[in-house]
């Protein structure tokens, strides 16, 4: 049977892009029903915010509709929200959904000043003061919400509101307000509903303090005086009876019926973003407060089809990747990176060979597994003011260190063992002349520009982007994002490269029917390293209602959830790697696209500080 050729399969691949732009964009216009709009607002704080506005039939200036603004958590950008903003959209509400400053597309402000009053709590509540000025938005029934410091947004949001902007919140992931200023008990929230989504396993939140210093799970988060004063309307809850989740308690305030709940679903923090049930939760919650214009069910869902085209346009993505730099290397200006044939793996290592085989693995996923939380305090306290995004900074020293360590590794085999027992340099690709060198950087250079093409003309054409949850976000991004990438590019390439110098010029050998199974390892031993950290960070939690680092003193929670892409895109990396190395015999053109692409996502969805 004759073999596809490279061109089919990018072909194949922009097909697949089209669906998912197309099938994501129909699920979040509602078969378009729903107007859905890109906007860039000069807000009343003085910035520029980046949101997405979705107008449905209903609202007219006739008819006006209420409206919610929603927002992400930290780290994240407003797409994150999909799954609220398309079923509220859905329900007749018009829905605006911000990234928050810093994040996304909108305005980089000065480090620490996001909820200070002249922000207007990080964007939240000049959102809520654009949606006030739109003719077709009942301007009585505004509501907020948002997951994590997106909940927090929302919270401060209406700490500011003297206005009476905001009718209902639904704060999510994060704490309500229990006390005043001098510890009483206390509902600075007034007359307006107020829901609180409270995980059971949440990473960071719902927790009270023990007389000794520790922290209370947040499991047992509704037996605690913080949920039952909430519930209560911020009195005092000794001696009263107990109030339970999922209930909506009512009092009348100012002359207004007020409504308080918990929902309290069995999950954990980032899980909430991405569930059926807290957004059946949601939706049932603004119905009772704003009254939707639209009656659905609350299991009557379809964000989750746009989580499926949207994880598709992911997959066409990397598949385009792999496909365009091998068809790239038919052209006549890359030819002589293309391959004689395909590329055979090494023999099977035997005797000592098994030893640095093996050994080299279990060393790099014990390196990574020791230094991940062993730099958390110095990346914290060390990094310059240059790098004006942590997170990046630290990950970014991380996927650096690993890269070193790699590399180490390799030189030591390679001397102590591979060179004396014939593995060539220049045969397996690792070794090659300049000229040869400096095509493959503009062809893997031109692979990534073109697949990013992909995504900026699905986000002018459909307003989509590629993702999966929290595992994977690739997204159109503004200029500004250009600087922040060249600055911490190399810590990514010098990892990339050296995990496909390792995965293919060393390690690529037959074990199983063409080497298949060499790659399967690969993907294993990459992936085992963060995977293990996580279940450390999560076996400990769900035992104790503290996580490891917690306990340890070593870091904070958020190092957990900050490996949910690493463990994702890891293995992605060594498989398209190989794929590529096979057609080319050449290491460095998986490497140097991938660490690309990963530095591009790790930048461009997380928060940058002036």
């Amino acid at each position: 049977m004759k073999t596809k050729s490279a061109k089919f399969w990018v072909v194949i691949a922009l097909i697949i892009c089209l669906i998912s732009s197309i099938g994501a964009s129909v699920a979040q216009t509602n078969g378009g029903s729903i107007e859905y709009h890109d906007v860039t607002m000069v807000t009343d704080s003085g910035h520029e915010l980046d949101a997405l506005l979705l107008v449905p039939e209903n609202a007219t200036p006739e008819t006006p509709a209420p409206a919610i603004a929603v927002s992400h958590g930290w780290y994240n950008n407003r797409e994150m929200q999909d799954l609220n903003y398309v079923e509220y959209a859905r329900r007749g509400y018009v829905v605006i959904a911000i990234s928050m400053y810093g994040h996304g597309d909108s305005e980089v402000i000065e480090d620490g000043t996001w909820w200070e009053d002249q922000n207007n709590a990080n964007g939240m509540y000049d959102a809520v003061k654009y949606l006030t000025r739109l003719p077709f938005v009942d301007a009585s029934r505004i509501g907020v919400t948002g997951h994590s410091n997106g909940g927090l947004a929302s919270r401060e949001a209406m700490l500011q509101d003297d206005a009476g902007l905001i009718s209902a919140a639904l704060i999510v992931s994060n704490d309500s307000v229990y006390y005043d200023e001098e510890g009483n008990y206390a509902n600075p929230f007034g007359s307006r509903d107020v829901g609180v989504v409270a995980c059971q396993y949440d990473e960071f939140f719902h927790r009270v303090k023990n007389e000794d210093g520790s922290r209370t799970a947040p499991r047992d988060y509704m037996k605690q005086v913080t949920a039952q004063s909430f519930l209560n309307f911020g009195v005092d809850p000794a001696g009263l009876e107990a109030r339970t989740s999922e209930t909506y308690y009512t009092q009348e305030i100012d002359g207004k019926e007020a409504i308080r709940v918990i929902f309290n679903p069995a999950i954990t923090h980032p899980w909430a973003h991405f569930s059926k049930n807290v957004v059946a939760d949601s939706v049932d919650f603004f119905d009772k407060a704003l009254d939707a214009p639209i009656k659905l069910d609350n299991n009557n869902q379809v964000w989750q089809w746009k989580a499926f085209f949207n994880a598709l346009g992911l997959l066409g993505f990397f598949m385009f990747v792999i496909y365009c730099a091998i068809a790239l290397t038919e052209t006549r200006y890359f030819s002589e990176l293309k391959a004689d044939g395909e590329v055979e793996p090494l023999p099977a290592p035997t005797g000592k060979g098994k030893a640095w085989y093996w050994g080299g693995f279990v060393a790099c996923a014990i390196f990574a597994i020791i230094a991940y939380p062993g730099i958390y305090k110095w990346a914290n306290t060390a990094k310059p003011a240059f790098f004006n995004q942590s997170p990046t900074w630290y990950i970014g020293m991380w996927t650096f260190l690993c890269g070193l360590f790699t590399i180490l590794v390799l030189f030591v085999s390679y001397k102590c063992y591979s060179k004396k027992n014939g593995l060539d340099l220049a045969e397996r690709g690792i070794k090659m002349s300049g000229r040869k060198l400096w095509k493959t950087i503009v062809l893997s250079v031109t692979v990534v520009a073109a697949a990013y093409a992909l995504v900026f003309i699905s986000d002018y054409l459909f307003l989509t982007d590629f993702r999966l949850w929290c595992f994977a976000t690739i997204r159109a991004f503004a200029p500004f994002h250009f600087g922040v990438i060249a600055k911490y590019l190399v810590f990514w390439l010098v990892y990339y490269i050296a995990l496909s110098v390792a995965t293919n010029g060393f390690n690529f050998v037959k074990i199983g029917k063409k080497g298949w199974i060499s790659t399967l390892i690969q993907m294993f031993f990459v992936f085992i390293g963060p995977e293990i950290m996580i279940g450390v960070q999560y076996i400990t939690f769900f035992n104790t209602g503290r996580m490891w680092t917690e306990i340890s003193g070593i870091g904070g929670s958020i190092i957990g959830i900050w490996l949910y892409p690493i463990v994702f895109i890891l293995p992605v990396a060594a498989f398209i790697c190989n794929k590529i190395y096979r057609k080319t015999k050449n290491p460095y053109i998986g490497g140097i696209v991938m660490g690309m692409i990963a530095c591009i996502i790790s930048v461009t969805n997380t928060l940058t500080v002036g």
